[in-house]
């Protein structure tokens, strides 16, 4: 039965029916048997799959099961120092293959000997570099692996060590080009590891092989150069197989290149082999023994070439026993046969499939296999292969620690369930006793406390009842939901065994808090009619100095203000203590909303003026009647009260007045100084360093932030401080030298500076303190060529300082973290021109100032919307702009998006490639479709970093996509987008 959490004395549903009556003991814990990890009678050991390394489980389990090769590697000699010294491993140091081969030893040593169900590879997968992320082509993989190994082995003085490789899977073939014209033969003899057979067109296996021979015609453009003719004549080209290994590996190439896509495809197609396979008839010579049994068929499961799941089927070579190896799990089938029904019932590629072919005895038909490896057919009995005693030392090493964590995980199901028992047993005892009887003594406990006591799985803390207090310290009423009042005696036995508190009895119950909740329900229930009697008596025009002042925003939304109030007051009590046993809510966090709110005016306070007196503005308040004001002080008991014979607060008068004197002064002052400043106040009139005026050989120089600043004043005096200093402080280094060179100053520093005529600079110094004199003075010699004329500063340059700048703000472009840039899709390559978006011939400061100025007036004030009435209270929000300052400096940065542009935040360290992922998620267009390019130059280089490509903060980045296949979308890939291929680049497969 469900409890009922709304009463106290309800003590069903709260998760004792897990205690009561008989239990069995395994449900006393969570720990699995750890006999399960065991290793079964006859049984192999698997792999653990590290995330997508299924892979190489299938071809360690397919090697490990070929005898002669795990028995030449047992045969290697250990590089372990202490080993090779007869001394043997020290027990207190674990052991670390050095090498590929010491990895292969001793994992194979595992298979053999350990006693656990499953080992772990990853010290094999770690040393060959791989990703266990990442799934693999199993092919490549087994192709660079057998040559790694090879390698490795060939250094090896045991010849039958050094030559394992060859011995076992190395066979022969010839490239044999006969001349049409002459007869001659030329043959080109090579080595095969495995045959890779196309299977495209074919049923049958031996059909894949018949192609494979197949007799090539070499015409036309393709004619073969004969050595006899000494001239191009038509030829035929076939292989010849001249010699076959013991272990005949054939390549199923199910993962073709699609032309279309540009992708890798799987083909879904049924191939039929046989568990006998007789060679003689491809073979060169006829007089050997060709005859193979199938081994090994490894399989993958899934339609795509991009992903799926890798498993194999394998015989004991010992047993001739089928075994199915699946990571972890291993299956041996049924009646010593290879059975693989069940994986081809597996991910269908559609329902439009073609059937299975029917199979004869002794043969078998798959669309999964991808390999499958035949072995030489011979009377001769299987080897018995013994592990080293070196090897056999270390796998009893690991097989005690298993068997200490078993003992491990024994210990603590056992100490589990006798903790489960003395559990049981008490909550048997205290369930019956824990409900209160009418009369008796009793306790309040939280609901969750309770239900934690009987959780089995988490053992319950000390009991918290702090959340559920009251300001007074007492019970809140509105806790009496979440809280069960259980026996006097059983509350006696929690603290005393689980400690904390405080303690909640009958004297906890709070009197204060219940008044006070009947008070705020009573004036819910009372508001409406409080708001019609409100609304009437605020009709009556009130006479004398009976009445009081009220702000007329506060009269408009009193009703909302009160309902507000008291909802506040109501859920204060839930949310002020936070959550049960000591989860309490973050204070830092309440008390800032608690300042938030604060900001916002409560009733009564829009009349209250920065004094804390009545505001001089008669606009915003009325007088009410003392009826009228008894009410609403009903709802509103610390609302500032001002009887309407109450004078206005002195202070403001007095400062009304002077900001009438101060605004008419900064008019007038605004008004002389832009009359004297024309130039300055249009750039147009303004003198320019790129095409220097002929009428003067001196120019001043002041800080763009310097007229900016005074340009605000000029057009709004009213809402604008006055500028009293020039500021050049802010142009020049410590020791007082200029910043920017001449040449700067007409390109990209021509942002900071503002050029002053002689006469502009004369009128400025008047008006203005100016802290520094910086003038640039041009000196020609007579009849001298114009490129010769020199452009000299006052102060000099320093060139520390400048070079310090420069530098700075090199770092600053490429050491920037979570910067912002923009990528524009280009469509039909068709750039984005300033034309397109003319806002951006502007800057941010200029159009802000234009709106301004092009609002009528009164809409300039921010106060505007309230200041008439708006019913609702609204916070004033300046708006923020970005902007780089530095030394009083200001310089707008701020890019704006166009249509087809994305933000992204991106660091200077990050690579091209992780860029082109993230733009991949934005557009949706694979990587290897990007062409990005920025200021003309190309991205490609994937390993850079943003920074050394010249990437700076909101920089706009182009992407052209390449168009897609138009039956792109219809591919049964299971991966959308795929990423572009790297094999096993930088792994330890391709470093011999």
């Amino acid at each position: 039965r469900r409890n009922c959490r709304g009463n106290p004395n309800c003590l069903v549903g709260i998760g004792e029916h897990v205690w009561l009556g008989e239990i069995d003991e395994n449900s006393f814990h969570n720990i699995d048997d750890p006999n399960c990890e065991r290793r079964k009678k006859n049984a192999f050991v698997g792999l653990t799959n590290l995330g997508a390394t299924c892979y190489v489980n299938t071809f360690l389990q397919m090697w490990f099961l070929n005898l002669e090769l795990r028995q030449a590697l047992y045969l290697c000699p250990s590089t372990c120092s202490e080993y090779a010294a007869g001394e043997g491993i020290p027990k207190d140091k674990d052991y670390e293959p050095q090498t590929i081969c010491e990895h292969l030893q001793y994992l194979f040593a595992l298979l053999q000997n350990s006693k656990r169900r499953y080992i772990d590879p990853s010290g094999f997968v770690k040393a060959l570099g791989l990703d266990t992320g990442q799934q693999q082509d199993a092919q490549e993989f087994s192709k660079l692996f057998m040559s790694l190994l090879e390698d490795t082995l060939s250094k090896q003085k045991n010849p039958d060590v050094r030559n394992i490789v060859q011995k076992q899977f190395c066979g022969e073939y010839a490239y044999v080009t006969v001349c049409n014209q002459c007869g001659r033969e030329s043959k080109l003899v090579s080595k095969f590891y495995e045959l890779e057979l196309n299977i495209q067109g074919h049923k049958q296996l031996t059909d894949c092989v018949t192609e494979f021979l197949k007799e090539e015609k070499l015409e036309g453009d393709n004619r073969y150069f004969c050595e006899t003719c000494q001239s191009k004549q038509n030829a035929t080209r076939k292989i010849r197989l001249l010699s076959l290994p013991c272990t005949l590996n054939l390549q199923l190439m199910r993962f073709v290149f699609d032309r279309q896509t540009g992708h890798k495809k799987k083909l879904n197609t049924y191939i039929g082999f046989s568990e006998l396979l007789d060679m003689e008839p491809f073979m060169e010579q006829k007089n050997g023994v060709y005859v193979y049994e199938l081994s090994a068929v490894l399989i993958h499961r899934g339609v795509s070439a991009y992903s799926g799941h890798y498993i194999a089927h394998v015989k004991d070579p010992q047993t001739g026993e089928w075994y199915k190896f699946n990571d972890e799990d291993i299956e041996k089938m049924e009646g010593k046969k290879l059975q693989l029904g069940i994986e081809e019932d597996l991910a269908e590629p559609s329902k439009s499939q073609t059937r299975k072919p029917k199979c004869g005895k002794g043969t078998h038909c798959s669309r999964n296999a991808y390999m499958l490896v035949y072995r030489l057919q011979t009377r001769e009995k299987s080897l018995t292969v013994e592990v080293p005693a070196f090897l056999q030392e270390l796998v009893e090493r690991d097989n005690c620690k298993f068997e200490e964590w078993c003992n491990e995980m024994a210990e603590m199901r056992k100490q589990s369930v006798a903790r489960g028992k003395i559990k049981h047993e008490e909550v048997k005892e205290l369930y019956k006793r824990l409900p209160a009887e009418a009369g008796s003594p009793y306790d309040f406990i939280s609901l969750e406390w309770l239900q934690k006591w009987l959780d089995e799985s988490t053992p319950p803390k000390p009991i918290d009842n702090t959340a559920c207090l009251c300001s007074h310290g007492k019970l809140h009423p509105d806790k009496i939901s979440i809280m069960k009042r259980i026996s006097e005696y059983v509350a006696d036995f929690f603290y005393r065994r689980y400690g904390g508190g405080p303690r909640l009895n009958v004297k906890a119950l709070c009197k204060d808090c219940v008044v006070e909740r009947c008070r705020i329900l009573r004036l819910k229930n009372q508001l409406n009619e409080d708001y019609k009697t409100v609304t009437n008596l605020l009709k009556i025009t009130v006479k004398g100095n009976d009445g009081f002042w009220v702000g007329k925003a506060s009269l408009r939304s009193w009703r909302q203000l009160a309902l507000e109030q008291l909802n506040e007051q109501d859920e204060d009590a839930e949310h002020s203590n936070g959550k049960m046993n000591g989860n309490a809510q973050n204070k830092d966090e309440s008390n800032e909303e608690k300042r938030e709110e604060e900001e916002e005016l409560n009733f009564n306070e829009d009349i209250v003026c920065p004094h804390g007196d009545l505001c001089i503005s008669e606009n915003e308040r009325r007088v009410v009647s003392k009826e009228a004001w008894e009410k609403l002080k009903q709802y509103f008991p610390k609302a500032p009260e001002f009887p309407n014979n109450k004078e206005c607060c002195s202070q403001c008068k007095i400062l009304e007045r002077e900001g009438e004197e101060n605004e008419a002064l900064h008019k007038m002052m605004a008004s002389e100084q832009k009359t004297s400043l024309q130039n300055l106040f249009h750039d147009k009139c303004r003198p320019c360093l790129g095409s220097w005026p002929q009428e003067t050989d001196e120019l001043y120089i002041v800080s763009q932030f310097f007229v900016e600043e005074w340009r605000k004043f000029v057009r709004r005096p009213t809402r604008c401080s006055p500028v009293s200093s020039v500021g050049n402080s802010a142009l020049l280094c410590p020791h007082g030298g200029l910043m920017f060179t001449y040449a700067s100053m007409t390109k990209e520093d021509s942002k900071l500076i503002a050029l002053i005529w002689p006469s502009e600079w004369e009128r400025i110094q008047k008006l203005f303190v100016v802290d520094h004199v910086i003038k640039i003075t041009r000196t020609q010699a007579a009849g001298a060529d114009p490129e010769s004329t020199l452009y000299i500063s006052e102060p000099q340059l320093c060139p520390e300082c400048r070079e310090g700048l420069l530098c700075q703000q090199q770092r600053d472009l490429r050491e920037y973290t979570q910067a912002t840039i923009y990528i524009h899709k280009v469509v039909d390559n068709k750039k984005v021109m300033k034309d397109a978006a003319p806002e951006l011939n502007v800057s941010s400061s200029e159009a802000e100032e234009e709106r301004e100025e092009n609002k009528p007036e009164g809409e300039q004030d921010p106060d505007f919307n309230q200041t008439n009435g708006g019913a609702k209270r609204q916070k004033i929000s300046h708006q923020s702009y970005v902007t780089y300052q530095k030394q009083g400096i200001r310089r707008s940065t701020r890019h704006r998006k166009v249509r087809g542009e994305k933000a992204l935040l991106v660091s200077a360290n990050q690579t091209l490639k992780e860029l082109k992922i993230q733009i991949m998620h934005a557009f949706s267009v694979a990587p290897f479709d990007q062409n990005l390019s920025i200021d003309g130059k190309i991205l490609s280089d994937d390993t850079a970093t943003l920074g050394s490509l010249g990437v700076i903060p909101e920089s706009v980045i182009l992407l052209k996509a390449d168009e897609p296949i138009a039956d792109y979308a219809a591919m049964d890939d299971v991966m959308q987008v795929c990423m572009p291929e790297e094999g096993f680049k930088g792994t330890g497969l391709l470093g011999h």
